[in-house]
């Protein structure tokens, strides 16, 4: 569906992405109250699956309500966790999940102004092509170009990158092409949790993950371009699903997919694993790259979703690159519970590099993790 007009853009696009379209006023949301403003924004990108040009992004600016530093409030790029596929799922269009919003709210209790990109085709036009990595780093990179276009003077050029599940391989996408793609950004650091990020060039061999959340890049740029109709690869579950997920978001499709009964992935497909893996797009592989910042990885080492042993092997790749990698592991944090769980240690990992003191890579002493243990129950917003 299509959303209020503000998220299409009819004229020329502006040469330079990363610029500011338009921008209005959103009120803040209840679990926020150390934010002054909330901008609703959109702003250019380029497109990094279809290679179409210039495309409009949509995103969100939130203001700390205490007084400005002299030097500009240093700026966080947030990037969300699997909301959707549709237009309706853009956190600008319909608010911060709550885990989220309480999040933000601490970065900015803490000083921080904060920008959330929707990510390019989640509100814009265009399709979604989600956990495409080069995709989802690019918009994040030109919202804090677009953000500090929208206040100027108020934010200084000391960003940081934090994402969550989804969120954590554009937070990822985003320190990779940074210095190539932004290399006019002062970012210091980077903060992941639970990352859905694979490096099929890694130390650490992982088999392909299959999920339900998976299944919804199939719909938006998943596949390969000479693979056959979606349709036809779909069982009758499988179509019955896809049909939700284009007008709905993730709680809407995981009440469908318990009213259909699905138990397993395979339950969504007509086809074969091998045939499906032939038909695939690697949107979530990475190159062993070196990146141009330190890099946080939080792992919740009761997440069933993206297990410990997958983001062991994410922080193994990235210290193989030869990057400054602090790898924190929590017990009894889910793969929900694990954003707020390591937030005093992003706090302080922030602050060191932000300071420019830094903080020692563990890269030397990583060890492989076990199984996932158990839940903390009591645990904030640990109840994925």
């Amino acid at each position: 569906m299509n959303l209020a007009p503000f998220y299409r853009w009819h004229d020329e696009m502006p040469a330079m992405p990363g610029s500011l379209l338009r921008s209005e006023t959103l009120p803040v949301q209840k679990q926020m109250p150390a934010a002054a403003q909330a901008v609703r924004m959109l702003y250019s990108s380029m497109d990094q699956r279809w290679n179409s040009g210039p495309i409009a992004v949509s995103g969100t600016l939130f203001v700390p309500a205490a007084d400005s530093p002299p030097e500009g409030w240093p700026l966080l790029a947030w990037a969300h966790g699997t909301l959707g596929i549709a237009d309706v799922c853009a956190p600008s269009w319909t608010g911060l999940k709550d885990r989220d919003a309480a999040y933000i709210n601490r970065w900015l209790e803490h000083g921080f102004a904060v920008v959330v990109s929707d990510y390019q085709g989640l509100g814009g036009p265009g399709p979604h092509p989600y956990s495409v990595w080069q995709a989802e780093g690019t918009s994040v990179l030109d919202a804090i170009r677009a953000a500090q276009a929208l206040r100027p003077g108020l934010l200084a050029n000391r960003v940081i990158l934090a994402g969550q599940s989804q969120g954590g391989g554009a937070a990822l996408g985003a320190a990779i092409l940074s210095a190539a793609y932004a290399p006019e950004l002062d970012i210091r650091a980077a903060v992941v949790t639970a990352p859905n990020s694979t490096f099929p060039d890694g130390p650490v061999a992982v088999p392909v993950r299959d999920s339900i959340t998976m299944f919804l890049s199939f719909a938006t740029g998943g596949l390969r371009a000479d693979a056959p109709l979606l349709d036809d690869i779909l069982s009758a579950k499988g179509r019955e699903l896809l049909k939700v997920a284009r007008q709905g978001c993730t709680g809407e499709i995981a009440l469908k997919a318990r009213e259909l009964k699905v138990d397993s992935f395979m339950d969504l497909l007509a086809i074969s694993r091998d045939a499906l893996a032939a038909l695939r797009m690697p949107t979530t592989d990475m190159p062993l790259a070196p990146v141009s910042m330190p890099l946080m990885i939080a792992t919740g080492q009761a997440d069933q979703t993206i297990t410990p042993i997958r983001q062991y092997a994410v922080a193994a790749a990235l210290c193989a690159a030869g990057n400054q990698v602090t790898w924190l592991n929590y017990a009894g944090q889910g793969h929900d519970g694990v954003l707020h769980g390591s937030l005093q240690d992003a706090f302080a990992f922030v602050q060191a590099h932000l300071d420019g003191q830094g903080a020692a890579s563990n890269c030397s002493t990583l060890q492989p993790p076990g199984q996932p243990g158990a839940k903390n129950r009591t645990a904030a917003f640990n109840d994925d």
